[in-house]
């Protein structure tokens, strides 16, 4: 179990890698020009933005990996 959830973690920073490239020059050169308010407004958005998906996939993972337990224990 320990090894399979090592494999998983390792797969997901691997996969996720290429998602910090992401960056535009013109959209940082933008934010950073902006005004204070404007730059929280930015964060704020993006933070709200991330939140829904970030917490259906913590969900949907604990979920699986609880039911991946529980059969296990049923076979055993």
């Amino acid at each position: 179990m320990k090894l399979r959830t090592a494999v998983f973690a390792g797969a997901l920073l691997l996969w996720a890698g290429p998602a910090f490239g992401q960056a535009c020059a013109m959209c940082y050169s933008s934010a950073a020009g902006a005004p204070p308010e404007g730059q929280k407004a930015l964060r704020r958005g993006v933070t709200v933005l991330i939140v829904p998906p970030v917490g259906f996939v913590t969900a949907g993972l604990a979920l699986a990996f609880r039911y991946s337990r529980k059969r296990d224990l049923e076979q055993a």
